[in-house]
């Protein structure tokens, strides 16, 4: 009896260990999935190898491999982290957040880990701001729902100060550094990096005291997580581990720069030029307010702001900006240019800035092409030059499909939406944003390979620009930054929001008439200074066409069958890039522009003025010359006011004409209102409206010439 209930102890001893083992090792190999923000240096952010470390990330692994923890690390974004939580999504959240009697009601929080505070900066050379009390009267900025900006509004009335809020760290660094705030307000430890990173400020004052950190979980769930974060992080601070986590990304500056950090390279020129495509959404296009913006506007922009250079960006278009650099009127250019060993040929690239790939699109609703095999007998678009065209025109026998070529994007979604080619392809980002814009299109073949993406010198020059664009790009990517700006223009095919609705027709009306008035006025400028020089040096050669002197007509006849024999899309290049190029003096867009059209219409003006010179009977001229009037004063007396009445119409209709051809100058980046147009349908995709009434606005200005006109020749009739 006694054998068999020791037997029993025994067993249920040996189970009761099993069964506890089993727990100990189930429970350590528990894994929580813990949100995160995509960005918040120095507490969560990307270094270069795209690894997710920082203060909270630092401290958090530690803490899990003290209390035998998994971590699944979900870099979501403050506001989806808490949702996360609060939707049990995610187990806890760790993101700079601050303890506050507020969050308490739906989050549990760990001891505080950090004890934050906010702090002034303003500009490093700042030497008259000091306290609060000199803001009076100036402007402060700081972030959208922070501590800071609640600081801010609670203290504007006692010091006197205007606020001035910004959706991140980017927009609020750059506007002290460009003075449209004198000062800003963060989390110190924040500046404190930010500091470290190279960005001229200066801390002024104590910080303001702020609420802790703390690591969140909801509200009467995962107490157990939350004990074994308190029990990590005391031992930590025990330890001086914590201290050296914390040390490792704030620090005094003092410290020599850590070869991982961004060398500071001194620019050689006061202003770069930088010439870049005018619509080639994602990568550089016109807001709604009509503001340049984009990947690679947005990159360049924050590498000068990192390396302290000044740039001025000139949007003219690929081809364009691709001439301008080779005619040395631009030091750079940045659109989307693939690097390719034919181009290293004329170019020096950076490092590669963006991966790009090529991709077929289809109408939505197209059901009978899933696979290149389907492509056979139909019609396939891309636009010309580009990757896209390469690999449909290496593949066009393979798969038996017709290639279609279109100059511009419009020209190339419009085909496929209208059915005149079954389907397009083109950069993948590109589709992705046009489909984010509305466009009725569909992907469905995966993505092909691309060639990369990179800022380009003419080749042997500025290649201080490279170097300093090489730097802040991988300082970017160090601090999670490319991949914010990156994201912010490709999301998966969410549509961004937008203050109006320009779907409609009104509502590209609404938002976009003072650009569109804005294109007609230069379209009108344009037209009216060429045509009026035109008809100075027209009606000079139309007289040279008929003079006695046989000399001066046949100069008169060279210069016009040069001009008339020249399109006028190559003499606007070749003014532009390469005329400027000859005499070494960059000849403005609009004045290349001017002079393009003063050269064509003078041709056709001085045909105008002979044809109407020789309208008018010869005898009136033989006449004059046998009463003795001299040739000149024959001219001006009796045959050119007779000839005038017969030129007026054809001198309405050339005006016209030099008003229509305003819209070539466009190739030189000159956004008269066709080019505002392309702007527009660059950002919105709405080409079917916008040439619409870009149409009838040429309509209305056209239709008043003409009534005009007739008023005119009746009156002088």
């Amino acid at each position: 009896m006694k054998r068999k209930t020791l037997f029993i102890s025994l067993f249920s001893f040996m189970m009761t260990l099993f069964f506890f083992s089993s727990a100990t090792t189930l429970a350590a190999e528990k894994t929580y999935k813990i949100g995160t923000d995509v960005t918040f240096a120095p507490f969560e952010f990307q270094n270069e190898k795209n690894e997710y470390v920082g203060i909270d990330i630092d401290l958090l692994n530690a803490i899990a491999d003290d209390q035998d923890f998994d971590v699944d690390l979900r870099p979501l974004g403050f506001d989806s982290s808490v949702q996360g939580v609060q939707s049990n999504q995610l187990d806890a959240m760790i993101a700079g957040m601050s303890i506050t009697d507020e969050r308490k009601k739906s989050f549990d929080f760990s001891d505080p880990y950090f004890d934050s505070g906010i702090q002034m900066a303003v500009k490093a050379d700042d030497d008259e701001t000091t306290s609060l009390d000199n803001l009076k009267g100036k402007t402060v900025g700081a972030k959208v729902g922070t501590e800071s900006a609640t600081f801010l509004e609670d203290n504007k009335d006692k010091y006197e100060f205007d606020v001035k809020n910004y959706d991140d760290a980017t927009g609020l660094y750059g506007a002290v550094k460009n003075g449209t705030v004198v000062a800003i307000f963060d989390d110190f430890p924040v500046l404190g990096y930010a500091i470290n990173q190279g960005e001229q400020l200066k801390l002024v004052g104590e910080p303001q005291k702020g609420n802790s950190y703390g690591f969140a979980v909801k509200k009467g769930e995962n107490k157990e997580l939350l004990e074994k974060f308190n029990a990590g992080l005391k031992k930590m601070k025990e330890s001086g581990e914590y201290d050296k986590i914390v040390a490792k990304y704030i620090t005094s500056g003092s410290e020599e720069t850590d070869a991982g950090e961004m060398k500071k390279v001194e620019p050689k020129k006061d202003l770069y030029v930088i010439a870049s495509d005018s619509a080639f959404a994602p990568f550089e296009f016109q807001d709604e307010n009509n503001q340049y913006i984009g990947i690679d506007v947005d990159l360049l922009n924050r590498a000068a702001e990192l390396q302290g250079f000044n740039i001025r960006f000139n949007h003219i278009g690929f081809s364009g900006a691709v001439q301008a650099v080779e005619g040395n009127q631009a030091d750079a250019m940045i659109a989307g240019m693939s690097i390719t060993e034919q181009r290293k040929e004329s170019f020096d690239f950076s490092e590669p800035y963006f991966e790009s790939g090529i991709q077929l699109a289809v109408k939505t609703g197209t059901t009978d092409i899933t696979a290149y095999e389907d492509l056979d007998g139909k019609t396939v678009g891309a636009k010309v030059g580009t990757e896209s065209a390469d690999f449909l025109e290496k593949n066009k026998d393979k798969y038996g499909y017709n290639l279609k070529y279109y100059d511009a994007a419009d020209q190339l979604y419009d085909a496929v939406r209208v059915g005149a080619i079954d389907a397009l392809m083109d950069d993948y980002p590109v589709i992705g944003y046009a489909i984010a814009q509305g466009q009725e299109l569909e992907t469905p073949i995966d993505r092909e390979s691309g060639g990369e993406y990179g800022f380009a010198v003419k080749k042997g020059q500025n290649p201080e620009l490279l170097e300093m664009f090489n730097e802040a790009l991988a300082e970017m990517k160090r601090t999670g930054e490319y991949d914010e700006i990156v994201s912010r223009y490709i999301q998966d095919g969410k549509k961004a929001e937008s203050s109006v609705n320009e779907s409609t027709f009104t509502g590209l009306i609404k938002n976009n008439y003072k650009v569109l008035l804005t294109g007609l006025g230069k379209t009108i400028a344009l037209a009216l200074i060429s045509f009026a020089l035109a008809l100075v040096v027209g009606v000079i050669f139309g007289l040279f066409s008929v003079a006695p002197i046989k000399g001066l007509r046949v100069f008169a006849s060279i210069y016009v069958d040069i001009i008339r024999g020249i399109p006028m899309m190559v003499l606007a290049f070749f003014i532009f890039f390469g005329l400027s190029d000859a005499i070494g003096v960059t000849i403005p867009d609009f004045a290349a522009g001017v002079i393009t059209l003063t050269l064509n219409a003078s041709a056709y003006i001085a045909e105008i003025v002979r044809g109407g010179i020789n309208a008018v009977p010869k005898g009136q001229m033989e006449a004059s010359r046998s009463l003795g009037l001299s040739y000149l004063r024959t001219m001006q007396k009796i045959i050119l006011p007779q000839a005038i009445r017969i030129m007026i119409p054809s001198f309405v209709n050339q005006f016209v004409i030099s008003l229509k051809d305003t819209t070539i100058i466009s190739v030189i980046g000159v956004v008269e209102l066709l080019q505002t147009g392309k702007i527009i349908v660059a950002r919105t995709m709405q080409s079917t409206y916008v040439y619409l009434i870009i149409a009838i606005m040429y309509l209305i200005v056209i239709t008043a010439l003409t009534k005009f006109a007739k008023v005119l020749e009746k009156k002088v009739n």
